[in-house]
């Protein structure tokens, strides 16, 4: 036991360090009593709540012999931060592009089984349109109790609002290898910007049994196609020629 003077502080240290990628729990319990052995009075032990009974230990005269802390703890292990090539989502202003962007999980752990989470993942962009599959289509041997979550983070609010309009994703496809347990996902990105931009951003998936992955994105939109030509013919030297042409906002 460790000795607390009133109000000291006691720092409890928390390792944790996953073999696999899943989500793993526990519970750290504090136990307190009384240096010289003795109880705190408490007249209404009987009368104690369930929730409080479990907070406590009460001693046979009916005193409170320990008091309990209980904080649970849930342990996600995430994939290890590589210095993997960004997808990159290239876009003219005011045009749209689809594109397929293939990541690579290592470790999942589909049901009872669980694979070593030793390998990299990876991050591969096909950089090639695609067809929208309405279902995600999942192979043979792949359990279909294990879901992913997924979305794109990014570096500030400020891009948060410029992209979030501009960016549509979704899940298409995944499949899992049966030798090597490596899960690959296959999203169908579009992006339609509105102006020029370069703007980075991180793809988070997240598997319901625990693990996450990152994946760093980068979304560029080059200046736009020019709208039109305008030649405006002088009539004379030291005269005003005047042309007029309209112009339609897109929004409000």
């Amino acid at each position: 036991g460790n000795r607390l003077a009133p109000k000291e502080k006691l720092d409890i240290p928390v390792l944790f360090m996953p073999d696999t990628m899943k989500m793993y729990e526990a519970v750290v319990v504090i136990h307190v009593m009384r240096e010289n052995g003795e109880n705190w009075p408490y007249e209404d032990c009987a009368e104690l709540n369930k929730d409080l009974k479990s907070s406590i230990t009460v001693a046979e005269n009916g005193g409170i012999q320990g008091i309990l802390w209980i904080y649970p703890i849930c342990g996600i292990p995430e994939a290890l931060q590589q210095k993997l090539v960004p997808a990159v989502v290239r876009c003219r202003a005011r045009q749209r592009v689809e594109r397929r962007v293939e990541v690579l999980l290592t470790g999942v752990v589909p049901g009872a089984t669980a694979m070593p989470a030793t390998r990299n993942s990876a991050m591969v962009n096909m950089n090639k349109p695609a067809n929208i599959q309405e279902d995600v289509q999942v192979t043979d041997g792949f359990s279909t109790t294990v879901e992913f979550l997924y979305e794109l983070q990014y570096q500030s609010n400020e891009i948060k609002s410029q992209l979030e309009s501009l960016v549509g994703m979704q899940l298409v496809q995944r499949e899992r290898d049966t030798e090597s347990g490596i899960v690959t996902l296959i999203f169908n990105i579009v992006f339609a910007p509105n102006k020029p931009m370069r703007n980075e951003a991180t793809l988070v998936v997240r598997c319901t049994t625990g693990g996450v992955w990152k994946f760093p994105m980068v979304f560029i939109a080059t200046e736009p196609e020019v709208d039109d030509v305008i030649n405006i013919e002088a009539v004379g030297l030291n005269k005003e020629s005047i042309v007029g042409f309209k112009l339609t906002s897109q929004t409000r």
